[in-house]
């Protein structure tokens, strides 16, 4: 009789392929030439070790992911959720526009997580809707025996093959029919301009960067600005050296990202008791050493019966606490749909 799996992870790409590790896991500080590695950190980068070789790795489909993680029979999770309360994200949004305002800050990434508590079911059920997401979002998950973290992202970090690298700045948000103002939005376009001048910045040294026009992505009933940049880099680069190159992105940290201002973020984000998972990189090694490294957002994360969602918001110069509130509420909403839970 199969046992079901301590630990495993598991990694989509758009176009369907995914692959699911089973643990224990071989941790590298690089990623095998072999490939066949899954990079897990925290959104601190605290893990020298980030690349995960699996004991047995698996190409999967929705169809067979039931059986390869021994999910027949599970149920589907049911979830009490608190209502978030206002009084510290509140706190932390008026000093982050202090700062703002004071020219100390371009921008910086706050994080409201909604609480909630299994009351059935397996949080592992939720994989289903992780391995049939749009064909625009990365599947991602880490599961260990009684806790982990799952979901599907429209945000990569950067994908690497040979000498040509791939990353995209994905900020402003806007639901489904308020379209023609969101294109004019002063305030987006600058949250959103502000991740595209970071990358270019960040990439130059590596080689030439192009940029795509700024466009619309439609990703589980939100729209975002999208704006893909590519690079043709000089020489190969270490995807371990990439990542901390790029992360965190004015998109989920700060901008500045000197020391000052990077723990400033780290102290919102403890205050606000944000999971290490969000926001996080989190990818694949194939096997012809191609590289995905994706931003870790629109997801969950549990530890025994809790369950935590978390939804961040860029704050600039023209940012108002009520339509950024807005905006955590839509963000966390897309989730839920995305996974077929009801809040």
């Amino acid at each position: 009789m199969q046992t079901r799996m301590m630990e495993f992870a598991m990694f989509r790409l758009p176009d369907g392929r995914a692959w699911l590790g089973e643990g224990p896991f071989t941790a590298l500080a690089s990623a095998p030439a072999a490939g066949g590695a899954f990079y897990i950190n925290d959104f601190d980068l605290q893990d020298p070790k980030p690349w995960k070789v699996p004991a047995r790795l698996h190409e999967i489909t929705a169809g067979s992911l039931a059986e390869t993680i021994l999910l027949n029979g599970a149920q589907k999770p049911q979830i009490q959720w608190a209502k978030p309360a206002t009084e510290w994200f509140k706190m932390a949004f008026r000093r982050i526009r202090r700062e703002v305002q004071a020219k100390r800050l371009e921008k910086m990434v706050p994080v409201l997580t909604e609480s909630g508590t299994l009351t059935a079911g397996d949080p592992r059920r939720l994989l289903d809707a992780i391995m049939q997401a749009p064909e625009n979002m990365w599947g991602y998950a880490h599961v260990k025996e009684d806790g982990g973290f799952l979901g599907a992202t429209p945000e990569l970090l950067f994908k690497v093959q040979a000498q040509q690298l791939e990353t995209m700045a994905l900020a402003g948000t806007a639901k489904p029919g308020n379209q023609d103002a969101f294109l004019t939005d002063v305030k987006e376009i600058e949250e959103h301009e502000i991740v595209v001048r970071y990358l270019t910045q960040q990439l130059e040294a590596l080689g030439v960067v192009t940029r795509e026009p700024r466009a619309l992505c439609q990703t589980s009933g939100l729209v975002h600005f999208q704006s893909k940049l590519s690079v043709q880099l000089n020489a190969a680069a270490d995807p371990a050296q990439l990542v901390p190159l790029l992360h965190p992105t004015p998109a989920v940290g700060c901008l500045p990202r000197d020391a000052e201002a990077l723990e400033k973020l780290r102290e919102y984000r403890q205050q606000l008791k944000v999971p290490g998972f969000f926001g996080a990189p989190f990818g694949f090694a194939e096997a012809d050493g191609t590289t995905h490294i994706v931003v870790s957002i629109r997801g969950i994360c549990w530890e025994g019966n809790q369950i935590s969602l978390p939804s961040g918001c860029g704050i600039v110069g023209g940012s108002a606490f009520d339509h950024e509130w807005r905006e955590l509420r839509l963000k966390r909403e897309a989730v839920l749909r995305l996974l077929a839970l009801q809040s």
